[in-house]
This record gives structure tokens, C-alpha cells and sequence, in this order.
């Protein structure tokens, strides 16, 4: 029986950006759309060209290979032409495929948000549907408070979804927005949609506020919608969105959804998701849920006791799916085949070809567990985890050493009287026997560290010409004035664009500063191929 195709549409960069607390940087949407990209998303929705700035930089270029790069923003104004409507007209011009734009389906919010009549409420959608797909879009149209709308009055909500359809929209999203509604609720409703817009049509967002995210997203799938819009991690405003972390396992490995259905992930892809889960938790600067369904550090957890036993005969015992097949491991002391496998994908996705029976690989493997009980976390630091591989395999060059470094931070009146901070490092290194020392001042001592270190490297200077510190993010691993401190830099070659992270623990924020910013250097120079 052939399988019928679901699409998954992510809405991290724009409606997970409505988090509080929340604040993507161009640099770091464009780190978040590789990251939808390996996992095999079908759109991708950037922002809201002309909210912002960020946003718009963003939408100055095509950001996807492979995904559907979506630009989100409002349907037209009432009142004004499609044409002589300037927020519509800068969405329409974005470099995007696809427009997505969210339309009032509650008369009760066309009266008070928008002012306007309903009939004027569904001309802007027909206008704006009509235009987007003028201008060569993929027009999407998301009924916002679709749900509470069709329950106050079910004629108008459908004469919404209607009118986007017929205008051309090749997807109507039905919106929970204020995530009250439940999964029976959803159901039922969406099979009446049904009889104005066939399912193959029609797209789901839901939010958590109930914690039935994800079930009222199944349950809609179960109704007939085909497309189901997420976030990473179910980011989000207020309680979050459907999570599209927990929904992509489901689909793929659960037989009530993979016997029927089918979607753009493969298996491969699937093994990467708990890494992903953890890089985009680094990005975002917390702590991942150790208890997330799936990717969750203690998904696969058993503690000792009849549990441990049976789990050692046999893992379905305690296992609903197998925690290899979504990057996970088992946490159960039975070998450490399982963390070898593990390792061996990861060294093949960051190009290091290795025998599995290379002993090397264990002392890998132990390197690696050893130092990720200090506090390393190297899913979100591939440089620095293909660094420490390649070490271990014998393969990274010693181009520098540094033999010592010094920071001092003062803080004084200058000439003029003003209260200012001043930084000062020092650095020695060894190249090729020659001791080199450099000094800089910086607007604070990592930033004098990372430019002492890069002014005198010999030999080497000219292929770190074009490095340059993008994004510096620092995690407290345990209370205290004396805390272990976790540091994650990313750097970016200006010439290349290519863009990487790397890592350093330690009890002191500039030694961790310092081993993450040697890390970066070093990988410039590997991947610059100088001898």
C-alpha cells in the first residue's frame, strides 16, 4: 500500500523566537536552519521580513538547500490594495519560496484586533493569497484562533479556510493559539473543515498551554491534515509548540503512524536527532531536558533493580523503541559497544574514517566519557570534537604550543574622568622552537586573550587572517563562586564562511575562555591545510 506524505514545517526562527527570553541573532538563525536542514525538515519559516532587522538581513538571501524557505508576516490591511500595501509587498519581495500568512479566523478578533468587517477580513485574505502566488510563492494561509473561532461560529472560520483555498493557498494551517483546545476537539473539528478544504491541503499548529501539543497534533493528523508545523525542542511563547523533537520519532517509529504514513526523514536522520536536540539546547544557552521524550539523557535510563535485570536479557523489556535508532544509548552497565557505535557515527558525520577495531577508538571512547563527566559536551562542539578525535588517531599537527598567558583586568578614571574597565593579556607561544609573546588590550579579557593570541602565530599568520569570533556563550555547571564553567565559542572564516564551535570546561571562565579559543584557532589552521 502506498503511504501517504506528511510535511513538517518548522517555525523555530519565528514563532519559537516569540520565547521569552529568546533573541536570535542572523548568525545564530543561520546555525538553526543547518541544523533543520540535517534533520530533514520540509520548510523551514526564517522570521518576518520588515518586523525587524534580524529578520530582514535574514531574508536578504536564500538560507536553505533543500527545505522550503518560508518568509511569515500578515495578510493585507483592509482598506488597501494588495499592491499599495507596503508590509505585504516587502514579504512578497523576500529571497523566500513560500509566504505564510496569518489571517483572523475568530469574527470575535476581527472586530477587535483588526477593526474591520468580516467580509473585509476575507477579501484581504483572497487578495493576499491571490498576489502571493502572482509573485511565483508557494502561498500558505494560518488561520489563526482557528479553533476557538470555528467553536463561537463555525460558518465564518470555514468561510476563512475556504477563501484561502480557493484563492490558491496550497496549505490551510488551523491554529490553536491559545493551546486550549483538546485532542477530541481537534479531531472532530478538523474532519468538518474537511468538507471545504480537503486534507491534503490542510496544515496544524498547536501550542502547549494544555500540554496536548503534540496528542492534538496527531489527533489532527489522524483526521486528515497533512502538514504539521513544530518547533525545536517545542520552543515557543508562553508553554510552547508542538515539539517537533518528540512528533518526528513518533511518525517514523510508531506503526499507528509509520504503517500509513510517511515523511522527509530518513533513518539516517533520525540517529542525528538527540544530537541536534542537544546543539540547538547549546545555542539557546540551557540546559537540555533530561527527561525529554526520546532525546532526554534519562530516556533510555534504568536503575539498578528488576528493571536493570530484565533490560541486560533483553531491552524491549523496557524500551519502546530502540534508543539507537533516535542517537540515543541505553544507560544500563552492559558494555560499551553501544557508546563505540555511537562514536563511530559521529566520527563518520564529521569525515574521519576509522576501523572499528582501531583500539584507538577505545581509548577514544574513554577520552570522550571522561570528559564529558567534567562538563564537555561535544554535541554542540563539533570542532572541538573532531579535534580531540584526531588527536587521539594521531592525525592533528602541533602548530603552536602556548607556553604561558596572562589577563589583567583594571579598572580606573581615565583622562577625562569617566569610570572605565581595561583589559590586557599577554601571550607566549612556541612556533617551530621559537618563542613568540604577544600583547593586546580588549573590551574585556577574552576578547584581549583571543587577540594576543592570534597577532604573532609566524608562519601560520596567514590562515587565520580571515578568522574572526562571532559568538561567545558561557554556562554555570554547579553553584558557586568557584563553579565549574562550560564556554562555547563560535568562530567563522570570513573568506570561506565557513562556520564552526568549539569548547572549554574549567573552574576559572578564562581558562575555559582560553581552551575554546586554542580549539578554534587550531581547527582553522587543520581545515586551511597549511604543513
Amino acid at each position: 500500500m502506498t503511504k501517504e506524505r506528511l510535511f513538517l514545517f518548522d517555525t523555530t526562527l519565528r514563532d519559537g523566537a516569540q520565547t521569552s527570553g529568546v533573541d536570535f541573532s542572523v548568525n545564530e538563525k543561520v546555525v538553526v536552519a543547518e541544523l533543520l536542514e540535517r534533520l530533514g525538515v520540509d520548510y523551514v519559516e526564517g522570521g518576518y521580513p520588515g518586523a525587524n532587522p534580524t529578520d530582514s538581513e535574514f531574508f536578504s538571501e536564500k538560507r536553505t538547500r533543500r527545505a522550503t524557505f518560508t518568509a511569515f508576516g500578515m495578510t493585507k490591511r483592509a482598506g488597501r490594495s494588495a499592491a499599495n500595501d507596503p508590509g505585504l509587498q516587502e514579504i512578497l519581495s523576500a529571497s523566500s519560496d513560500a509566504c505564510c500568512f496569518v489571517a483572523k479566523a475568530w469574527d470575535y478578533h476581527v472586530r477587535v484586533a483588526l477593526g474591520c468587517s468580516n467580509e473585509e477580513n476575507l477579501d484581504s485574505i483572497h487578495e493576499t493569497v491571490t498576489a502571493a502566488v502572482a509573485a511565483g510563492k508557494e502561498a500558505m494561509i494560518d488561520c489563526e484562533h482557528f479553533f476557538d473561532g470555528f467553536k463561537a461560529n463555525p460558518d465564518y472560520a470555514l468561510d476563512c479556510a475556504r477563501t484561502a483555498y480557493q484563492a490558491g493557498a496550497r496549505w490551510v494551517v488551523l491554529c490553536d493559539t491559545n493551546g486550549g483546545t483538546l485532542p477530541d476537539e481537534i479531531f472532530d473539528i478538523v474532519t468538518k473543515v474537511q468538507e471545504v478544504v480537503p486534507g491534503t491541503h490542510l496544515g496544524i499548529h498547536t501550542h502547549d498551554d494544555t500540554g496536548h501539543a503534540v496528542a492534538n497534533s496527531l489527533a489532527a493528523v489522524d483526521a486528515g491534515v497533512r502538514q504539521i508545523q513544530g518547533t525545536l525542542n517545542g520552543l515557543g511563547e508562553r508553554c510552547g509548540n508542538a515539539n517537533l523533537i518528540t512528533l518526528i520519532p513518533t511518525l517514523k517509529l510508531k506503526p499507528a503512524f509509520s504503517d500509513r504514513f510517511e515523511i522527509g526523514v530518513s533513518d539516517e536522520q533520525l540517529k542525528e536527532i538527540t544530537a541536534i536536540s542537544n546543539a540547538f539546547d547549546e545555542i539557546l544557552n540551557r540546559s537540555p531536558d533530561r527527561q525529554a521524550p526520546y532525546v532526554g539523557e534519562t530516556a533510555f535510563a534504568t536503575k539498578a533493580g528488576i528493571h536493570a535485570s530484565a533490560i541486560l536479557k533483553d531491552p524491549q523489556t523496557y524500551e519502546h523503541v530502540t534508543p539507537e535508532s533516535v542517537g540515543n544509548h541505553r544507560r544500563v552497565l552492559v558494555s560499551d559497544q553501544a557508546g563505540k557505535s555511537n562514536l563511530l557515527g559521529e566520527l563518520a558525520r564529521v569525515g574521519i574514517d576509522v576501523d572499528k577495531a582501531d583500539p584507538c577508538l577505545d581509548l577514544l571512547l574513554a577520552k570522550v566519557k571522561e570528559r564529558e563527566a567534567e562538563g564537555y559536551a561535544y554535541e554542540a562542539a563539533d570542532a572541538s570534537f573532531e579535534l580531540l578525535a584526531r588527536r587521539e588517531l594521531g592525525e592533528v599537527p602541533r602548530y603552536f604550543v602556548v607556553e604561558s598567558f596572562r589577563v589583567m583586568v583594571e579598572r580606573r578614571f581615565n583622562a577625562i574622568g569617566d569610570l572605565v574597565t581595561v583589559s590586557e593579556a599577554v601571550v607566549k607561544v612556541d612556533v617551530d622552537g621559537e618563542t613568540r609573546m604577544s600583547v593586546s588590550e580588549g573590551n574585556g579579557p577574552v576578547n584581549a586573550l583571543d587577540m594576543a593570541l592570534r597577532k604573532d602565530l609566524g608562519k601560520y599568520q596567514s590562515a587565520i587572517d580571515g578568522l574572526e569570533l562571532i559568538d561567545y556563550k558561557v554556562r554555570i555547571l554547579n553553584g558557586g563562586t568557584g563553579a565549574v564553567t562550560r564556554v562555547l565559542i563560535e568562530s567563522q572564516d570570513t573568506v570561506t564562511h565557513r562556520r564552526w564551535f568549539t569548547i572549554g570546561v574549567s573552574s576559572n571562565i578564562v581558562d575555559a575562555s582560553f581552551q575554546a579559543l586554542v580549539d578554534s584557532i587550531t581547527f582553522a589552521l587543520m581545515k586551511s591545510n597549511v604543513t
